[in-house]
């Protein structure tokens, strides 16, 4: 009862990508589908449907968790179901004709999305200005 149609167009048919399947820090084992040089460290469900989206994929986000992955944390939550076919069965995109093609493409993408390149940057700077604080903090009491 798992595929009740076998209409490509129809969300069931939509092929699953979980942000496991990118994550450069989970072993093959724990889920990841890409090699580790080409995966994106801790990518999140919103990341991966901003990509496929911005490429123009029709893509919908579901409330599920991979299998294997044990963290039952909010960031960790969720997969993407993307639309590979047309309903005559003629590919949506050329440049994506499978599931690693797409999965490829989102995690060359990711790193270049606004959202990663200010946090890369501006992050550090206020974790450190964050950590200074704290030691001061602790050198008054």
């Amino acid at each position: 009862m798992a595929y009740l149609t076998t209409n490509p167009a129809d969300k069931a048919r939509f092929i699953c990508v979980y942000p496991v399947y990118l994550n450069s820090k989970k072993t093959l084992a724990e889920g990841r589908r890409i090699a580790a040089e080409k995966a994106v460290e801790n990518p999140s469900c919103s990341e991966i449907k901003d990509v496929l989206s911005a490429a123009g994929l029709n893509v919908h986000v579901e409330n599920h968790m991979h299998p294997r992955e044990w963290n039952r944390d909010v960031q960790f939550r969720g997969r993407v179901r993307v639309q590979l076919k047309q309903e005559d069965g003629s590919l949506c995109q050329d440049k994506f004709t499978s599931r690693k093609d797409v999965m490829f493409y989102v995690a060359e993408m990711i790193p270049k999305l606004k959202t990663r390149t200010q946090k890369s940057g501006g992050g550090d700077s206020n974790s450190q200005q964050a950590d200074g604080g704290k030691k001061n903090k602790k050198k008054k009491k």
